[in-house]
Parts: C-alpha cells; structure tokens; sequence
C-alpha cells in the first residue's frame, strides 16, 4: 500500500481505483519507491550526514533565499551555470563548468542520462546486489535492464566487468563505488582497466566518495582521457545537503550537452541553487563531520563483528550486518526502541547509517537487547579472492 493511499482525501471524488486506469503495462503491480519515513528518536536508514549546518550557514543561506524573493517572478537560470562553476571548482581535476551537469538529486542526474542514452531497443548493465533505483530509472525511461553478479564478498575485477559487458552487450554500464548498499569500493585502476576494454557510456555512481578512506581515488582523474566515462556524485550525504536535492555529473561537454537536451526547462529552482552555491561556499565545515563518521562507521563494524554478527567490510557512511533468519523482527524490534535502521541489501542483512555518537550509543543498546531474543546465524565472511 503506498503512501498516498493512507491519505484521506478533502475534496469527494469518482470512485476510481488505480487498476480503473489505463496504467502503462509494466507499471502495474509497482509500488513506490522509498524507505520509511517514520518520526523516531534514532533515525539511521538512509545515510544521511546527521549533522546540519552552523547557524552562521544557516544565517547566509536565509539571506540568499531572501534576497531571491524580489525576482520570484522571473525563471531561475536555466543552465545553472554559476553553480556548476563552483561544482566543478570544487571537485576539482581540472574540471570546467562545461564538464558539470546538476540536477534534482542523482535520482534526477541518472534519469537524464537514460533518457539520452537509453530508451527502448537499448540495454543498462549493473552489477547486484545495488542501489535499488537503478531498475527503475531503466523502467521508467523504456530502457532494457540487466545485472551480473558482484563476488561473495561483493567485490569486482576489471575481468568481471568486461565480461558481463562482453554478455550483454549494453549501451550503458552503471559501476557504483561504494556500492550502495555493500560500501565495497572498485579502485580508479580497475576503472581505467574496465574503459580501456568497452565503448559503452560507463557511469561511475560515487555518492558516497567523500567518506572514503582515500577520497581522492576517484573516478574523476579519468576524465580528461575517457570521453564515454561519467562520475555521478551528490551533495545529499558528506555534504549534509539532502534536503537541498542536488545531485550532480562530471563528464565530457557533449554529454552535459546530451543531458541539456532531455531536461525539462528551469528543472532546479533559483532557490535551489542559491542553496547548495552557499554549501558549497563553506564546503570545508559542512564536510567537517565526515572524517568522523567515517571513524564512527569503522568502529561499528568492528562492534558489531564482536558479537559474532556478518559485517560486509563497507567504505561508507553505512554497512550492512547480520546474517539473521528473518530480518524482520530484528529491524522492527529495534523500531520499537526508537531505532529506524534500513530493511534492505542481500537476504538476512539489515543496514545501518552512522549517525552522532548518542545516536550509535542508542542503536548499540537497542540491538544488544534485540539480539537476546533473534540472534544471528553464524557465518564464515567469504575470503577477498573467493566467487
């Protein structure tokens, strides 16, 4: 049941049920996409940066808003030009504003990728388990969607990559490092070896690469050789900027130009980019929490390998554990403590953000009593070299 249906609605209407309604074939049946979004004390279900700006970057990004509110009539600029310059000057690499396409949340950015560059008749490869989105960006813009198998230990060669290109034979390639929702990394090496073996557009997702051990390992020093390489990345997790909706692309001007051609006109608000050009004014303090959920995560992971529970060795801000017989009682048991953690990733796990160390304080004591009465199955953690 979605959302919406628990919506009781204020204006009387035709008695009309969504299967009345000539639904698009392979929409039917679907739900929509999204975690819970429940009001409790301990919320670590969708990796979030818990921290939120100081009051003096509170204080500018009110005075930029308002400052808007004379020209609210008129369009915001289209291009986002001003913002894609201070986008690409802060990843740097020598990027240019031409190199940086923004939009509403990667979600957005991906979606204009395959509408550019799918579409019926064309194939999009992954790799699973992964972000639960990208099937739906393929479904929803015709695009024929495929995954090959990550390792056990969801991992990937160059070697694994070539090959299931070699099978498929897609249009496009969708390589997430961290995974979402494994937080296993692919080096840049691997990268470069899997662009020099395919001409495929080959979409690097790094939305949590700023929580990285080594961050500037990135995708992003290909650029300058690889014309078919996009990095994707977003200002929703490191950057403490979820609310703001900025999601973001680097790659060669004729694919910013490609994205410029599906978008819809004026798709990011004035407000919007007025927001996130004054987060990213102050990039350094709204990241300087990072390093520190950085620690907070590793720490937890090896908490939780203490108690003899799976933990699948992430480089995120999150990791999953288990493995349980049924995960449900676990995530609901900790719900019922106040805890929201996330239902999702390969059977038997569940998935945890880090947050504030009150917050990690909270969810050890909550999974410590939950794990009295649902412990976990033991399990040997498949070795690096393993399938």
């Amino acid at each position: 049941m979605s959302e919406s249906s628990n919506i009781e609605p204020t204006i009387p209407g035709p008695d009309i049920a969504l299967a009345d309604l000539p639904l698009r074939p392979e929409l039917v049946g679907e739900e929509p996409y999204g975690a819970p979004q429940l009001d409790v004390p301990v919320r670590l279900n969708v990796n979030e940066n818990p921290y939120p700006p100081s009051g003096a970057i509170i204080h500018d990004m009110a005075r930029a808003v308002s400052s808007l509110a004379t020209e609210v009539n008129r369009y915001p600029d289209r291009e986002a030009t001003d913002l894609r310059r201070d986008l690409a000057r802060y990843l740097g690499f020598g990027l240019a504003a031409a190199n940086i396409w923004a939009a509403n949340g990667s979600n957005e950015v991906m979606t204009h990728l395959l509408q550019a560059f799918g579409g019926p008749g064309r194939t999009v490869l992954s790799f699973a388990p992964t972000y639960s989105m990208y099937p739906e960006y393929a479904r929803n813009t015709l695009t024929n969607y495929v995954t090959a198998p990550r390792r056990d230990n969801y991992t990937l060669t160059s070697t694994d990559i070539l090959s299931a290109i070699a099978e498929h034979q897609p249009d496009v390639v969708i390589i997430t490092t961290p995974n979402n929702p494994t937080g296993t990394t692919i080096p840049a090496s691997v990268l470069e070896e899997v662009l020099e073996g395919t001409e495929a557009l080959v979409v690097v997702d790094e939305a949590y690469q700023e929580f990285t051990e080594f961050p500037e390992d990135s995708a992003c020093a290909l650029l300058s050789r690889f014309g078919r390489l996009v990095v994707s990345r977003t200002m929703s997790k490191a950057f403490a900027f979820a609310g703001g909706r900025v999601g973001y692309l680097a790659a060669a001007p004729a694919i910013v130009d490609a994205c410029r051609i599906v978008r819809l006109p004026y798709h990011l608000s004035a407000q919007t980019q007025a927001l996130a050009r004054v987060a990213l004014a102050h990039a350094p303090e709204m990241l300087s929490n990072v390093s520190e959920l950085r620690i907070q995560i590793q720490q937890l992971q090896s908490w939780l390998r203490d108690r003899g529970l799976e933990v699948v060795p992430s480089q995120a801000n999150f990791c999953l554990f288990g493995r349980f017989a049924d995960r449900h009682p676990v995530w609901q048991g900790l719900l019922d403590r106040g805890v929201l953690v996330r239902e999702t990733g390969p059977d038997g796990f569940l998935r945890v953000s880090a947050g504030t160390p009150d917050e990690m304080a909270a969810f050890r004591r909550a999974l410590e009593e939950v794990l009295a009465e649902h412990p976990a199955r033991v399990t040997t953690t498949p070795s690096e070299e393993s399938r």
